[in-house]
């Protein structure tokens, strides 16, 4: 199982319709089930975007800083999740592609200081005990600051980059700064511009990971609850997305592998409790 941060630059790559389409098409097995995880700093977008605000504000990372003062957070973890299985899929079992919903507002940021520590421990504890992967969206700024522990306890930090010179030049500041800051970072790029994922490569001095289709129509379906086409499922951004899942994953495997070749890390105690 493997822990991914997903980051983003300046210039609206796209982290977080990436990061729904990477859950609603991760290769799942039997009895595995996937976390997306808002923790932009800067508040989530899927509340208001895919899901068209009907579940108003009742989901959310907010609601979890009043349950670490409480010591209940393993508890109120798992009833914060949202199940979004059913999402562009038909019938699916249930509860195996689940969303835990970020901020609002901004302002709401500083009240979760003692929380992002709480929340990686959690998230390394579920993948070390029971069968998930957690996907994190730190946005532009989460991979930095108090919440940047996220970024450096997961498995691998993957930076969304459009290909386009406007976001290039964004992302190399960037990614300069998360390698100081984890060490290891990779590419998941969007193919709107001209650049190839090889020159990509060589001005960001990282792998290009994996490469997501540039198709706004699909990408308002997740963005913003357009619509959805016809087998959405089947489209080539999220046919894209399931195959750019097996690479993070290989990714992460790799590094983990590097970091602990003798086995598996421990597990994360009692907030690592499955449900």
């Amino acid at each position: 199982m493997a822990v991914i941060a997903l980051a983003g630059c300046s210039g609206a790559p796209g982290v977080t319709t990436s990061a729904l389409a990477l859950l609603l098409s991760w290769p799942l097995g039997a009895g595995r089930r996937m976390i997306l995880a808002e923790c932009d700093p800067d508040g989530g977008a899927v509340l208001h975007g895919l899901l068209q605000g009907t579940l108003g504000d009742r989901y959310g990372l907010r609601n979890l800083s009043v349950a670490a003062r409480r010591g209940e957070f393993s508890d109120a973890f798992w009833r914060q999740l949202i199940d979004l299985s059913g999402e562009g899929r038909g019938n699916e079992s249930p509860r195996d592609r689940l969303l835990l919903p970020g901020i609002t507002d901004p302002v709401q940021a500083p009240s979760l200081g003692s929380v992002w520590k709480i929340l990686g421990q959690m998230f390394r504890g579920i993948e070390a005990e029971s069968a998930h992967d957690v996907l994190v969206d730190v946005g532009r700024r989460g991979a930095f600051g108090p919440s940047g522990v996220l970024a450096e306890q997961a498995d691998a930090v993957v930076v969304v980059v459009r290909n386009t010179l406007r976001c290039l030049q964004a992302a190399e500041s960037r990614v300069r700064a998360l390698e100081e800051r984890v060490g290891d970072v990779s590419v998941l790029m969007i193919n709107e511009g001209p650049y190839p994922a090889g020159e990509v490569q060589r001005v960001l001095q990282v792998p290009v990971l994996a490469t997501l289709p540039y198709v706004p129509k699909d990408a308002r379906v997740l963005s913003d609850g357009a619509g959805q086409p016809r087998h959405f499922i089947k489209s080539p951004l999220m046919k894209a997305a399931g195959t750019a899942g097996n690479l993070l994953m290989q990714r992460a495997a790799m590094r983990l592998a590097r970091l602990d070749p003798h086995g598996p890390r421990p597990g994360g105690g009692e907030v690592a409790r499955a449900r």
